[in-house]
């Protein structure tokens, strides 16, 4: 009996996880993953520069689901022995007795500290934002106090949530809305929180609030710090996380050698152009002036570009005009090799060359573009090449495609990202031994403009027999890597027990107990 044949385009988490689950499971469906880019991985993916690597976007491996945690230690199982940086400095870490030395393999996935920080008015505060000493004489006695009472407010006084700023106003008070979060966010997608959907905090940050951050500080002396996994701690307060050796795409590459192991074929540099429908269901697809005929389409590609493409098939006038102007945030990130930074490490937190302990720092100054800074050797020593001597950063901006931003050359770029550091005091010009600047489009879905008649968009889509939306652009929905994975983990469940609930899909991080309490 002839094989069904499932086409999935693009190979991010989404589209990997869908193909490696069903190969695993069975041998009755050809599968082929068609890739756009040179890379797999998606956002998730990294980049190797001289022997530096990046991490686009950064991604930690934690989840409050098992099932995704199951599927990360059947690719990568956590250290045995401590890390060398971990070594060297004397650290302790929960091991996993029996496994991998990262000295010796580089199949392992590394238990790392989480430090996130904001940067603003030349200082540091803790992310997410406490009402500690050191946030109190940064902030000063008069600007702490009135931010209190605004918190109090907005306790007692709810606002009707018809916009991401009512959404942080009534979680943290419209003072330490404005100090924090008003021009962060704007700088981030480019429009003032109170024209985007609410429906953007309730997925990113539903289960946090001041409060919650107090309480984690209080609780904090006892937790059990044995332990990798961090059960009723919201992902925001989270102090350990996984992490692979050399970054979140060595996982994938990993995903998609076991699929091709197992029969699977990753067609690469192949974008999707037309998608040929009839009687509502997908009859082929075609790439690189190739047609491929399918049984099942599944699709993590753009919505946008989804529906773009579809030929034979009557597309209702406000469903193509919402699909095809949904709106996308793009992203440019810069990496930079210093000899050091300028800002000192004046945490009790043990690093290497005694620099700044954070996997990322938020920057909120308002005279410079900048949004956000990774500092790759806290992420894992081994994505650095002379992590004992040198500082490898990524600095991260966020932009649309075609403006003056993505419109620079690489050169004016860099050497423009570089003059902002050095502006707020992180870096020293002087101090840059590489770099290297990389764009990526559709980075991040967008909930404001036509996004708020996508229900029509994704009720149509869902009438197309044969095609099942999966992932962060598949869905138009901000998910984080473990949500990707759980779209394609039911996705393969249905066409398993050919038993079809689209619905099913959709509503995976739309639950707003999910960042609550880990299950299990």
């Amino acid at each position: 009996m002839d094989k069904k044949k499932i086409i999935i385009i693009g190979a991010g988490p989404a589209g990997l996880t869908t193909a490696l689950e069903l190969l695993r499971r069975t041998n009755e469906f050809d599968i082929e993953i068609i890739e756009e880019l040179d890379q797999i991985g998606g956002i998730s993916k990294t980049v190797n520069h001289n022997g530096n690597r990046m991490d686009i976007g950064g991604h930690r491996f934690f989840s409050k689901e098992q099932r995704v945690l199951d599927f990360w230690d059947s690719i990568m199982k956590v250290h045995g022995s401590l890390a060398y940086d971990d070594k060297k400095l004397g650290k302790d870490k929960p091991l996993n007795i029996g496994g991998p030395d990262p000295e010796k393999t580089d199949n392992v996935m590394l238990v790392r500290e989480r430090v996130s920080r904001i940067y603003y008015l030349r200082n540091f505060f803790d992310y997410p934002v406490s009402l500690k000493l050191d946030t109190i004489k940064n902030m000063g006695l008069a600007r702490t106090f009135i931010t209190g009472l605004s918190y109090m407010k907005s306790m007692i006084i709810k606002r009707q949530e018809k916009s991401l700023e009512d959404f942080m106003i009534n979680r943290f008070g419209k003072k330490l809305y404005g100090l924090f979060f008003e021009d962060y966010t704007e700088k981030v997608w480019g429009l003032h929180p109170s024209k985007i959907s609410a429906e953007w905090g309730a997925q990113r940050i539903k289960g946090l609030d001041l409060s919650k951050a107090l309480l984690n500080i209080i609780k904090k002396p006892f937790t059990n710090r044995n332990t990798v996994e961090q059960k009723g701690v919201e992902t925001s307060l989270i102090e350990r996380f996984k992490y692979p050796k050399l970054g979140p795409g060595q996982l994938w590459e990993l995903v998609a050698d076991e699929f091709i192991s197992l029969g699977g074929k990753i067609t690469m540099n192949s974008k999707v152009d037309r998608i040929n429908i009839q009687n509502n269901i997908v009859e082929s697809i075609s790439s690189n002036n190739t047609l491929k005929k399918c049984d099942f389409l599944i699709s993590s590609m753009p919505i946008k570009d989804l529906v773009i493409a579809i030929n034979g098939l009557s597309i209702p006038a406000d469903v193509f005009d919402t699909a095809s102007t949904l709106p996308y945030r793009d992203f440019i990130t810069v990496g930079l090799l210093v000899n050091k930074l300028n800002i000192k490490n004046t945490t009790s937190i043990k690093t290497l060359n005694n620099i700044i302990p954070d996997c990322w720092i938020y920057i909120q100054e308002p005279d410079v573009k900048i949004g956000r800074l990774q500092i790759f050797n806290n992420w894992s020593p081994y994505m650095v090449k002379e992590v004992d001597d040198k500082v490898w950063i990524g600095l991260e901006y966020f932009c649309n495609e075609g403006d003056e931003l993505w419109k620079m050359t690489n050169e004016e770029f860099i050497d423009f990202s570089i003059n902002e550091l050095n502006k707020i005091g992180i870096i020293n010009r002087n101090d840059v031994i590489d770099k290297v600047k990389i764009n990526v489009k559709k980075a991040y879905p967008a909930y404001f403009g036509s996004y708020e008649n996508f229900e029509s968009v994704r009720q149509w889509l869902n009438n197309i027999n044969n095609l099942f939306c999966i992932g962060r652009n598949g869905q138009h929905r901000y998910n984080n890597m473990d949500h990707s994975m759980m779209t394609g983990m039911v996705t393969a469940d249905m066409l398993l027990s050919r038993v079809i609930d689209k619905e099913l899909i959709w509503s995976i991080n739309t639950d707003k107990d999910y960042h609550e309490t880990k299950e299990g």
